[in-house]
């Protein structure tokens, strides 16, 4: 690695320290990127059977509002795996599930703490923690936004095509938070991205904007269209995730109709390139969103994409907490 290389990791590591994670548009490129290798960096040295903990003695209180798998393991078996400790908070664990401000919790809990991870619903609860906490903050997940995942997916892509700057990603279904910040991550990265869905269903259009916005100085075109089959045409990566994402449950029904002609089966794949990667942030649903055949297929990488939920959160918290 050259000096100056070495010089411009060191001073992105730098200015990490100490950050919130609420969105990725809150992070430039070149700091997304040096997330990203910090996180094949670590993989590589659990691989290696290396102990590397820089967390040593550092707790990283987890607030749980909405239930998980990949959010909840990757965080309490990267914090151990670091040296620190993760402690598990739900609603019901906190009196912040029974009345008390966000801004009165994160004041007490910045003083017991050295990080908070918070999933929940609306994103101004994310927002609010952030304000009043004197320590970094993660959004886990949000309404809006679900930046931890979307490092692990990118981190995921680069693995396997050795690049991102000029793939191209198409995103089916629900214009939710995966929606955006795949947007968000793929704008800053360089990443073509695709987002196909019924009327109605669309990612917020601030979103888009801004992710437009930001495509104009990486190169990376944003295209939103109703035909899964123009979004998938010559894809890199196709993208997807179940149509009644949690907190929608009662719409599972109505979205059923809307997105029927959205599942992502073999005939859709047709049109993306061959090589194609299939990703899904999980949990699927077979033969709602995606066939069995694609999700169980050769160009399935779904379980290389959980397992980097593991390795992107630790990338994080060493990063905002060492």
């Amino acid at each position: 690695m050259s000096q100056s290389v070495h010089s411009g990791k060191l001073a992105i590591a730098e200015q990490l320290k100490g950050r919130d994670l609420l969105e990725l548009n809150d992070y430039s490129p070149e700091e997304i990127t040096y997330l990203i290798d910090l996180a094949i960096e670590l993989k590589k040295k659990q691989k290696n059977g290396e102990v590397y903990q820089p967390l040593k003695g550092k707790t990283i209180g987890l607030i749980f509002e909405k239930s998980s798998t990949r959010t909840r393991v990757s965080f309490e078996v990267g914090m151990y795996q670091l040296g620190g400790h993760a402690l598990f908070l739900s609603k019901n664990d906190i009196q912040l599930g029974r009345g008390e401000t966000v801004g009165d919790t994160a004041q007490v809990m910045s003083r017991y703490l050295d990080g908070i991870m918070i999933r929940t619903f609306g994103h101004d609860k994310v927002e609010d923690l952030a304000r009043y906490a004197s320590v970094p903050v993660i959004n886990g997940l949000s309404d809006l936004a679900h930046p931890c995942q979307v490092l692990a997916d990118f981190q995921t892509v680069y693995e396997h095509k050795g690049k991102l700057k000029g793939l191209k990603l198409a995103y089916i279904g629900d214009g939710n938070n995966m929606a955006h910040s795949l947007l968000i991550g793929g704008a800053k990265l360089g990443v073509h991205v695709s987002i196909a869905g019924p009327e109605g269903y669309e990612p917020d259009t601030a979103v888009v904007a801004e992710a437009r916005e930001i495509a104009k100085e990486t190169g990376a075109n944003i295209v939103i269209t109703r035909s899964p089959q123009e979004a998938v045409q010559d894809a890199d990566v196709i993208y997807t995730d179940v149509w009644a994402s949690m907190g929608f449950e009662a719409e599972q029904l109505a979205r059923e109709a809307a997105f029927k002609d959205y599942q992502v089966n073999e005939e859709l794949v047709k049109g993306a390139k061959s090589d194609y990667l299939f990703l899904h942030c999980l949990p699927a649903h077979r033969e709602e969103e995606v066939s069995t055949g694609v999700i169980d297929g050769p160009n399935s990488v779904i379980f290389d994409q959980a397992e980097n939920r593991l390795h992107a959160q630790k990338a994080l918290m060493a990063a905002l907490m060492g």
